[in-house]
This record gives structure tokens, C-alpha cells and sequence, in this order.
């Protein structure tokens, strides 16, 4: 919500919100028993299954140096999944020491059978919807069964692989942390049961997620994806990249348990705070259908106009950074406000709530004039980091905001019952963001419908990474699409 760009350099901090959103890994033995003759055997069998891709990839992984290799040639790809499964592999060998390596052995031999779901709400289905002649609503993507196929984006000109088309939320993120996370619990590393879960345990999955999801994209990125997926809503300030510097020299020939066993010893210096937005307050996110941006692109063109212009570029930054931390002054008041005064809160939320800014006035007492602050500092900061970004996009000759946004977001602030809007991480055509008072979200997601917008199926869960009992297809339907949390 706030720190886009930023957040790539320490000590800025940004404030991430985690949504209802999920991805599932499923991992189980691929096969019953283990042949007496297995145990002279250097690799074992590992299926990764995409009901959604209707794809199915088998690989060998070797038991001697951890590695993967597809058994076809022409078989599908996922680097994330693939430095996932042999990242969390090494981790269980660095971790459970000597006397418990013949009980993962056994638990190697038998195979491993992972199936990886996404929820609908990670992928575009706004080209489905429109050619059913169905309007853009949420109620038209929740007739959608639950973990639908996924639409690749058309093949462009270039020649290039088709993409997914995705709805920006960090489905590459979320798929690591939840492979990672799902087989360092089956190799008993860690136990994420509920009521069991330590902040060390999910320390050790946020340790190899991140450094999976590094490795995988080839770049280390601000990891707030990640550490989102596994701790859930928060502020955060970024980890110094050299923690991964034995990972990104695990190429040069070091045996790859030895590189996680540094990563896991390694001074993680990355700061989580908790956080959530205040109660009564919904997070909407907005699909325009104009089109995705490149992120690691736009983030080039920053850095190239902080090199070009490092005077005008550092007062910029500075001037973002300090109204970023106005705004998360201002939820954290609210927050307080709601739980010290909550019949004033209360009070103030619902009749805002029907009402535009400039009408948010006249509180009866101390404590009701202290929520309508609040509230207006929050919306003014908001405004302030959404001048200073676009202003960065200018410089940088990158559209941050794009003109097709700023008229949607003005028009969305100026909405009943409308706190904040804008543009989340990095900016651009990928999507937009409101968060709303009260019951005023339906007023927003039909005004949003009439531009144009999808409004997304998906609400802030602050809740990070958990384990489920059951598999998730099996849940109905209803539930599946609208409200699905892991506990």
C-alpha cells in the first residue's frame, strides 16, 4: 500500500496487507511403500501436478547433491517450485541433523507427489467474463468453480512465451512460500499446525522462501512478497541483499546443503512490524483491463533518473518518505482510537461512511474530533504520496500513475465513505486500490463496474502462512471464491 520503490533500500519502510488470496501446496508420498533395493538408489521420484495448467512434470531428485532434473525433455518449467522443493530438501538435511537422516531418507524414497492451487483471485478472468456477456462484477467472477484454468495472455509479435494473465496480487511469492513452507512441515523441520505455530519455525520458511524466490527470478527483489506470504499484513523494511550472497554462489559448485546451512546462520536484518488496517475499514482492489506493466522495467527507470538527477531524485524520496510515514501515523491513531473510544469510533466511521470528505466534520466530543482527524490526515497523506509518486514517474519518463488512473482514483476519492485510493506497489496499469468506511464498498465496486472495473473478490486476511487439513477442492464453492481462510 505504501514504500513502492522505496522499499528496495534500507531503512525505508512500506506497509504491506496480506489478502484472502491463497495459494495451496499439497504434498504427499508419491508412493505406499519403499523396495528393499531403494536404498542403494541415488535419486528419487518427484511429481509436481498444475490442475489449473493442466500440466504434470516429473522429475529425479538427486539424494546426493539435491538437485532436479526433468525426466522429459520437453517438459514444462517452474524455476520457483523447482528451487523451492530443493531448497526446503537441503534445509531438512542442514536442520535434523545426523541421527534423523535415515528417517528422511525414508520419507525421500517414497516420493514426493506435490499439487500446487492457486485461488482464482491471482489471475485474470476479466476476458472470460466479458465474452459470457456477463457485467464486471464480483458476482460474475464468483459463478466461476473455484481453482478455475488459468487463460494464457496471447502470444505476442516477438515470439515470446505467453504469460498468465494475472491480477498483480504476488502469485509467484505466495506458490514459494506455500511449497516451501508445506514440505519443510511434511520433512518435519518445522510444525506450522495451528495453535503450534513459532515465530522460529516461520523464521525457517521465510529464510528459504525468500531465498528461493530470489534465486528463481534471478535478482534479490525488497522480498516483502514473501514476507507477506508467510508472517501476513505488516511493515517492513528489507533485508540487506548480501545475506544471499552464498545462495547466488551456490552456481560456483558448493554443495548446496552446505549454501542453506549459511543462509540459515545468516544475519536476516529485514524489520516486521504487525499491522492492519483499522476496524471497519475494507480493502477493495480494482482490475482496469488497461493493460500489465513490467516492474523490474519501471524500477530500472527509477534507478537510472536517482543516478541521472541524485539531488532532485533524494528530495523526492525524502518528501515520499515522510508522507508515507504520515499516513501510517494516521492508521496506527485509528487504530488506537478504535480501541480506546469505540463507541465514538463507531459513531464516526458509519456516518462518514455515507458521506464525501469535505463533509466529514463536527464531531460531538473530544474523542469523535480526534477519529475525523485522523481520518483526513490519512486522506491527505494518501494524496501527498500519490503527488510525489507521480511526480517520480515524470522524471523517470515511466507512467506511475498514468492519466486513465488518476481520473479513476480521483473519481474513487471523491466517492462516499471513501478513505484512500491508489496504486499499489510499483504503480502502473496492473491495478488499483480503495479502502473503504463502513458498508460504502458496494457504492464503490458498482461505481467502479460503470468504468470499466473489475473489482476483485479479494479482502485483507492479515494472517500469513498456515496448514490446512483437508484439501481445499473440496470445500464448496461458495466458500472457496469468497471468503477463503487458512487457520
Amino acid at each position: 500500500m505504501t514504500g513502492g520503490y522505496l522499499i528496495l533500500e534500507r531503512p525505508n519502510a512500506g506497509i504491506v496487507l496480506s489478502t484472502n488470496a491463497r495459494f495451496y501446496a499439497i504434498v504427499k508420498p508419491l508412493y505406499e511403500e519403499i523396495k528393499p533395493e531403494s536404498w542403494a538408489w541415488a535419486w528419487t521420484d518427484v511429481k509436481l501436478t498444475s490442475p489449473q495448467m493442466s500440466r504434470e512434470t516429473i522429475y529425479k531428485l538427486s539424494l546426493k547433491h539435491l538437485t532436479l532434473q526433468p525426466v522429459s525433455s520437453s517438459a514444462s518449467r517452474n524455476p520457483f517450485v523447482e528451487h523451492a522443493v530443493q531448497y526446503a530438501v537441503a534445509a531438512a538435511h542442514a536442520k535434523l541433523g545426523k541421527d534423523k537422516t535415515d528417517a528422511l531418507q525414508k520419507i525421500l524414497l517414497q516420493g514426493l507427489d506435490i499439487t500446487i492451487l492457486g485461488c482464482n483471485e491471482f489471475y485474470s478472468y476479466r476476458n472470460q467474463i466479458e465474452l459470457q456477456g456477463l457485467p464486471l462484477t464480483p458476482e460474475s467472477l464468483a459463478l466461476l468453480p473455484p481453482f478455475s484454468s488459468i487463460t494464457f495472455n496471447a502470444e505476442e509479435s516477438s515470439g515470446q512465451k505467453p504469460e498468465v494473465a494475472k491480477t498483480g496480487l504476488g502469485s509467484s511469492a505466495a506458490m514459494t512460500t506455500a511449497v516451501v513452507a508445506s514440505l519443510l512441515h511434511y520433512l518435519g523441520v518445522v510444525d506450522l499446525s495451528s495453535g503450534k505455530k513459532v515465530d522460529a519455525d516461520l523464521d525457517i520458511v521465510h529464510m528459504i522462501a525468500q531465498t528461493a524466490h530470489c534465486i528463481a527470478q534471478g535478482k534479490v527483489g525488497s522480498g516483502f512478497d514473501v514476507s507477506s506470504a508467510v508472517y501476513g499484513s505488516q511493515r517492513y523494511v528489507r533485508f540487506s541483499p548480501e545475506v544471499l550472497s552464498s545462495a547466488q554462489g551456490a552456481v560456483k559448485g558448493i554443495p548446496l546443503e552446505e549454501v542453506i546451512s549459511d543462509v540459515l546462520q545468516a544475519k536476516w536484518d529485514h524489520e516486521r512490524k504487525k499491522f492492519s488496517l483499522p476496524p471497519s475499514m475494507t480493502l477493495l482492489l480494482g482490475e482496469p483491463g488497461t493493460g500489465g506493466s513490467s516492474t523490474p522495467s519501471m524500477v530500472g527507470a527509477v534507478k537510472k533518473w536517482q543516478k541521472s538527477d541524485p539531488q532532485n531524485s533524494l528530495e523526492t524520496w525524502r518528501k515520499l518518505s515522510e508522507a508515507n510515514s504520515a499516513l501510517e501515523l494516521h492508521l496506527n491513531a485509528l487504530s488506537g482510537l478504535a480501541e480506546k473510544h469505540s463507541d465514538a469510533y463507531k459513531n464516526v466511521i458509519n456516518r462518514c461512511s455515507v458521506l464525501t470528505s469535505e463533509k466529514w466534520v463536527g464531531g460531538e466530543d473530544e474523542s469523535s474530533q480526534a477519529v475525523i482527524e485522523a481520518l483526513l490526515g490519512a486522506r491527505n497523506s494518501m494524496l501527498g504520496i500519490r503527488n510525489h509518486m507521480r511526480k517520480m514517474g515524470e522524471a523517470a519518463g515511466i507512467p506511475i500513475e498514468p492519466e486513465s488512473q488518476s481520473e479513476l482514483l480521483d473519481a474513487t476519492m471523491n466517492m462516499e465513505g471513501v478513505l484512500l485510493a491508489g496504486v499499489p506497489g510499483a504503480g502502473g496499469f496492473d491495478a488499483v486500490f480503495a479502502v473503504t468506511l463502513g458498508a460504502s464498498s458496494d457504492n464503490v465496486i458498482r461505481a467502479w463496474s460503470s468504468r470499466n472495473v473489475l473489482a476483485l473478490l479479494v479482502r485483507e486476511d492479515p494472517n500469513g502462512v498456515s496448514i490446512e487439513n483437508n484439501d481445499p477442492r473440496a470445500k464448496e464453492i461458495t466458500t472457496a471464491v469468497s471468503s477463503i481462510r487458512i487457520e
